[in-house]
């Protein structure tokens, strides 16, 4: 096994490679517009995982990911020519979900912070049911509250 650092750095030279590679190189029209996100390589440094995100739709992302698929062999002699590592690790290519993650919790969110909202407003011209203070008071007529010390002696 290797040492955390030197695979973290391996993961994002590889990164860096995928990236370059598929702004410059790889010219294939069913690839669209790809963003590499993270990259993770294995202990034994054999196998790393791109994740990316395509923006578009279904089907753009889909196309990307056959375009992906079919460039791996390219991109792989390139990381293996660049990075000059003893074997060069297989490359996955595998779709990020965080960013459809995040936008959905944003979507949430900004839903929560409406309700919010209403309820705040409703709550502006909201009367009591009852009285507005609905705690006893001690009478002032009486001795000021003295009586209710005397019971506790």
């Amino acid at each position: 096994m290797v040492d955390a650092a030197r695979a973290r750095k391996l993961a994002d030279r590889i990164q860096q490679i995928v990236a370059e590679m598929l702004e410059r190189r790889i010219k294939d029209p069913r690839l669209g517009f790809v963003t590499v996100t993270d990259t993770r390589i294995t202990a034994d440094l054999r196998e790393a995982t791109v994740f990316y995100t395509v923006f578009g739709s279904e089907a753009e992302r889909a196309d990307s990911a056959a375009a992906l698929e079919s460039a791996k062999g390219i991109i792989r002699s390139e990381v293996g020519r660049q990075t000059g590592v003893r074997f060069t690790p297989t490359l996955t290519f595998k779709h990020d979900p965080l960013p459809d993650s995040a936008r959905q919790l944003d979507d949430l969110i900004n839903a929560a912070r409406a309700r919010d909202a209403e309820v705040a407003r409703q709550a502006q011209s909201a009367t009591y049911a009852g009285e507005a203070d609905p705690y006893r008071k001690p009478d002032e007529g009486e001795d000021g509250g003295a009586a209710g010390g005397d019971d506790q002696a």
